[in-house]
């Protein structure tokens, strides 16, 4: 329980809840929200799939085409939410978001089935879509075209990584009194490693 416990930094809190939920969940423990916010100041908010994490940040890939990419490369800031309902617990992260690596994105790239790949090619993410077989032609014709070797990866898709500047743990309590956990970051280092967190508690 969060409420019996502040460790000095928040990384151990997220890899044994992160651990449980993959445990519990039904389905896709590692699901979370990721809000971006267009040129108009509209926010935007999508399901998205954690794909990697470590003391810098957390990492999704995308369509850099699509609508979230398109945003997220004009107004690079993100909030990321994790909701663990088997736990009755979520985590909410807010941050800077950069683009990995071209290494990062072409070894889980390649990581991927075929087939997921294949669709990579295929789907011209957020762009409007006349009907099914119009995708489905799509896919039929790239698979075609890489049906022997490497399926090379698009230059328009790659990941994204969010770097906290904020972290929240909240844990379901009795008649709405919630234990809340907040971490902000405090100091980075040049490798962009957080040295340095305050922590508070707040009020449900």
């Amino acid at each position: 329980m969060i409420r019996d416990n502040t460790p000095e930094t928040p990384w151990s809190v997220f890899e044994n809840w992160l651990a449980e939920a993959t445990e519990t969940e039904p389905n896709d423990p590692t699901a979370m929200c990721l809000a971006t916010v267009g040129a108009d100041g509209m926010p935007s908010a999508r399901m998205v799939l954690l794909k990697d994490w470590d003391e810098t940040g957390f990492v999704f890939y995308t369509n850099y085409e699509s609508r979230k990419g398109e945003q997220l490369l004009a107004h690079p800031k993100a909030a990321l939410t994790f909701h663990w309902k088997s736990l009755r617990r979520s985590v909410r992260i807010e941050g800077d978001v950069e683009q990995v690596s071209d290494q990062e994105a072409d070894d889980y790239f390649h990581s991927r089935p075929r087939q997921s790949q294949i669709g990579a090619w295929a789907s011209a993410q957020s762009r409007p879509l006349e009907g099914r077989f119009e995708l489905e032609k799509k896919v039929a014709v790239y698979a075609a075209k890489y049906v022997v070797g490497t399926v090379p990866r698009p230059e328009y898709w790659s990941g994204f990584r969010v770097l906290p500047r904020r972290i929240e743990f909240w844990q379901d309590g009795p008649f709405r009194l919630h234990d809340r956990l907040t971490y902000h970051v405090e100091e980075r280092n040049e490798q962009k490693q957080i040295t340095a967190w305050r922590t508070e508690r707040l009020f449900p």
